[in-house]
């Protein structure tokens, strides 16, 4: 059985989506820690069961019989996420996984700027002690584009520390992309190549790209970094989540997230979701 974690998350859920039509719903099952927004997964006939990284005795059941798991990284960062990941890798290897598939990122590295990057690495060096494993190596979030936008669709100025080019993905391409490989069709065996779009794209390429979807002028603003820091706490950001937000910014300026590559197209048949169609449907749902 392929068990999927965080099955109803942004990532989790497409997983589980493309996945079934790939493989028959009776050997997928997922692993969630509420399993009432499962419901409709169970209604398919992929089997629910309640598993919480955090809660290391919930993972026996809810790994049970799994041939694969696909871990998704944790939604917290640093030591505490490390942990939540080994206690993961660890149930899936003592329910018998013959192979773990982990979440990962195109900046992984111990070296890393931005916080959660070393995490992934870290978890890297855990998996690769544990047996047979494929690190996801994904490209970042092009979901996160439309959040960096501050009010630049409605002031004109798209405000920001200063960035360097990102390969921004869709969670759609990576998605299929998990997919395809929890199901066999595709195998790597330890890191993946970057699972990225074939572009990179900076924030003032961002701008140049909405005043074209807009036929409004999208002005790129460079800000400084303590400013910018300092404007998100006013907003109500705590500050450790504004500091770590920065870090993405001086990792972008470093090159960390540069790396394009073609390999996810390769595994998924198809061109990659252009960022212009990201920015397309923020730019239609800001009206």
């Amino acid at each position: 059985m392929i068990i999927v974690t965080g099955a109803t998350g942004k990532l989790g859920a497409q997983v589980v989506e493309r996945l079934l039509d790939r493989v028959p719903a009776s050997r997928v099952g997922v692993s969630v820690r509420d399993v009432s927004r499962a419901e409709a997964l169970a209604g398919k006939g992929v089997r629910v069961r309640r598993g919480d990284f955090a809660e290391p005795g919930s993972l026996a059941g809810a790994f049970e019989g799994a041939s694969a798991v696909l871990v998704v990284s944790a939604g917290t960062t640093g030591p505490e996420a490390v942990q939540q990941h080994v206690t993961a890798i660890d149930a899936a290897r003592a329910a018998g996984a013959e192979r773990v598939f982990y979440t990962s990122h195109q900046g992984a590295a111990a070296g890393s700027l931005f916080e959660p990057m070393p995490d992934h690495a870290a978890t890297e060096e855990y998996l690769a002690r544990t047996g047979t494993f494929t690190s996801l190596r994904n490209g970042f979030y092009a979901s996160t584009v439309p959040q960096l936008l501050g009010q630049a669709l409605t002031t004109g100025e798209l405000v920001a520390p200063a960035d360097g080019p990102v390969s921004w993905t869709a969670h759609a391409d990576l998605a299929e992309a998990a997919a395809v490989l929890l199901a066999g069709e595709e195998r790597f065996d330890g890191p993946t190549p970057p699972l990225t779009a074939p572009e990179a794209f900076d924030l003032g390429d961002v701008a140049a790209q909405l005043t074209e979807i807009t036929g409004r002028t999208i002005r790129r603003v460079v800000v400084e970094d303590e400013e910018w820091t300092a404007s998100l706490v006013r907003h109500g950001v705590p500050e450790a989540q504004a500091t770590l937000l920065l870090g993405m910014f001086h990792a972008s300026r470093r090159g960390e997230f540069a790396t394009t590559g073609d390999q996810l197209e390769k595994l998924i048949g198809r061109p990659t979701t252009p960022l212009r169609s990201i920015l397309e449907a923020a730019s239609e749902s800001a009206h």
